[in-house]
């Protein structure tokens, strides 16, 4: 089915040059990019029940209730920061760097260039959480998610979203991108999250060498201790091949047996508990065994 080949292409680069032709608008508010991303949710929940991956994991679901207040304070965290640019913008430069960002660059290029820098941020922040043990806590959160599908995406501990995005915007800040630039790229998270989390059944082709969408992502989140340290990128899949994380194989569908925190059954699912729970003194159990699938071996002969 040509959708499969087509959605997430058409979906990112889409969405991305709507977000472009509006921030080009004069005097345009921050608050004008959340309509085009309510309706990228509205599509990504179609497209999910047109080509679904796993269609069980579709639908109102217990979870459903969580997954919304983590969107809901997330996002308005989100804007918050992007809001108070200007002022943390003015405060670098009366430090005395050196303005650096490409101004003269149409807007587009600039924030291809912010795409990538700020790619570099989230996925060192993204490897530390799984090394360092207060950031796999918060981080932890995340991967507690027993189902994919693109809503879910957003669902992180609000101390873990903000640590990620100080890695990631931080370079931005010190080299004097502008706030339009610095929405976008925030907006062009929330578009990558809906696919890196799709329940769409993708067909990606070469597009996996370059894209950190579902078919590559979801090997991250499988639950079999260190054999699911792989594929830390978010926009991308560049950095995974040169930190030696990269990870692929066509000949496993995974599914919600294979997800979660396999040394963490009990992971609590409500939203206040969550936040709480890695405050809370660790507990752990042994991790199941990796399956044959997981092996490097398997994903070399996964192409």
């Amino acid at each position: 089915m040509w959708l499969r080949a087509t959605y997430a292409p058409l979906f990112f680069f889409g969405f991305l040059a709507l977000g472009v032709w509006i921030a080009q608008a004069p005097a345009w508010p921050v608050w004008t990019l959340l309509a085009p991303l309510v309706c990228a949710v509205a599509v990504s929940q179609v497209v999910e029940r047109i080509i679904p991956y796993q269609p069980d994991w579709n639908g109102w679901q217990p979870d459903s209730p969580r997954d919304l207040a983590h969107a809901g304070v997330n996002e308005s965290l989100n804007l918050a920061g992007i809001a108070l640019w200007s002022i943390l913008a003015a405060t670098v430069a009366g430090v005395g760097l050196p303005p650096a960002w490409p101004d003269e660059w149409p807007l587009a290029a600039q924030v291809v260039l912010a795409i990538v820098l700020a790619d570099i941020g989230f996925t060192l922040a993204h490897y530390a959480s799984h090394r360092i043990g207060w950031l796999w806590r918060l981080h932890a959160v995340h991967h507690s998610l027993r189902r994919m599908y693109g809503f879910n995406g957003l669902m992180k501990h609000p101390l873990h979203q903000g640590i990620e995005a100080a890695a990631a915007f931080a370079p931005l800040l010190l080299l004097g991108a502008p706030q339009a630039v610095v929405a976008l790229v925030g907006y062009a998270a929330v578009i990558q999250l809906l696919l890196q989390h799709s329940n769409a059944d993708l067909r990606m082709g070469p597009l996996r060498h370059v894209f950190a969408w579902a078919p590559v992502h979801r090997f991250h989140h499988v639950k079999y201790g260190r054999s699911g340290d792989v594929n830390f990128g978010f926009f991308l899949t560049v950095w995974d091949r040169l930190l030696g994380t990269a990870f692929w194989t066509g000949r496993h569908r995974v599914n919600s047996d294979d997800l979660g925190i396999g040394t963490r059954p009990d992971f609590p699912v409500d939203y206040g508990s969550q936040l709480i729970e890695p405050f809370r003194a660790p507990t752990s159990s042994d991790a199941p065994a990796t399956p044959a699938w997981l092996s490097r071996d398997a994903s070399a002969a996964g192409g």
